[in-house]
């Protein structure tokens, strides 16, 4: 064998070392990442993510568990004037704790159902600018992007940036779906995504298709939160009327005294679960499901 020929033998085997190498590293960095991530980093960004959608991004963590401190607090307090009774006022604090996450929870939730709204508008604005007007996909996006709800502004500005420093579509609707979390953003991005790759005509009628399921999708769910609204009127009602009641005991017989006796004590620590635990599970029965993710 020849000078030139074992050269070439050995560049050839030296190279398939360094892939077998590089290839090792690479996967032991995968196993890593998808081993060590799921236990904190992705927790802490769901957390985040909640807290965005109820309106919470410029608010600091430690805000916000002091205003869960807060509301524990009082509620503790609260109950201790009424019934007299350190268990009883420990667990009165601790539900009443709870009222701010249920309260940003609502917020998150009328956010949502607002800009699920939106989606119809902003398709339709989409399809004009990628069809009638020429634009490319991502213009066409980012420009329909600055007329969505405000919640939203902030992942479009960020998904805008990123194209503009990378152009790279895919990597950008990738940062685009994980800020909005969302079951349309989802598809919504896979079709531009696809229809930036591969080109072709049919976008406008793929744009129609998601305009139309968005529209039967939101008629559902005004109708179904049209047919819960007297239930839910009565659900708050209904968690007056236990606390109309024993305020009212303060006036019958011992009254305070009697609240802050052993069966007293048992029978308020009993009733606050019994009602915390009704109110959780009227909750969920009356919650309207949301469509599945499948490309997030």
């Amino acid at each position: 064998m020849s000078a030139p020929d074992v050269a070439a033998v050995a560049a050839v085997l030296a190279g398939c070392g360094v892939y077998l190498i590089l290839s090792a590293f690479g996967a032991e960095a995968r196993t890593r990442s998808t081993v060590a991530e799921p236990q904190g980093k992705r927790l802490r960004r769901s957390i985040r993510t909640w807290m965005v959608q109820a309106g919470l991004a410029d608010v600091s963590s430690g805000t916000f568990s002091a205003a869960l401190a807060a509301a524990g607090l009082i509620g503790a307090l609260g109950s201790y004037l009424v019934f007299d009774s350190v268990v009883s006022s420990v667990v009165a604090g601790i539900l009443a704790g709870g009222f701010p996450l249920a309260s940003y929870r609502r917020r998150r939730q009328a956010g949502i159902e607002a800009a699920m709204d939106a989606w119809p508008s902003i398709l339709e604005e989409i399809r004009m600018r990628a069809g009638s007007l020429g634009q490319s996909v991502p213009q066409a996006l980012f420009e329909a992007g600055r007329r969505a709800p405000d919640q939203w502004t902030p992942a479009f500005a960020v998904a805008e940036r990123d194209w503009q420093l990378t152009t790279d579509f895919a990597a950008t609707t990738a940062t685009l779906k994980e800020a909005l979390v969302d079951s349309t953003a989802d598809a919504v991005c896979e079709t531009l995504l696809v229809a930036h790759e591969l080109g072709g005509s049919d976008l406008d009628d793929r744009i129609g298709d998601l305009i139309e399921d968005r529209l039967a999708d939101l008629q559902a769910r005004k109708e179904a939160s049209a047919k819960q609204a007297g239930v839910r009127f009565a659900r708050r009602f209904v968690l007056l009327v236990p606390l109309g009641m024993a305020l009212a005991g303060l006036s019958i017989g011992s009254g305070r005294a009697a609240y802050s006796s052993p069966g007293g004590q048992l029978a308020v620590v009993a009733g606050l679960l019994a009602l915390a635990a009704c109110w959780v599970w009227s909750g969920r029965l009356l919650r309207v499901g949301r469509p599945p993710r499948v490309f997030g």
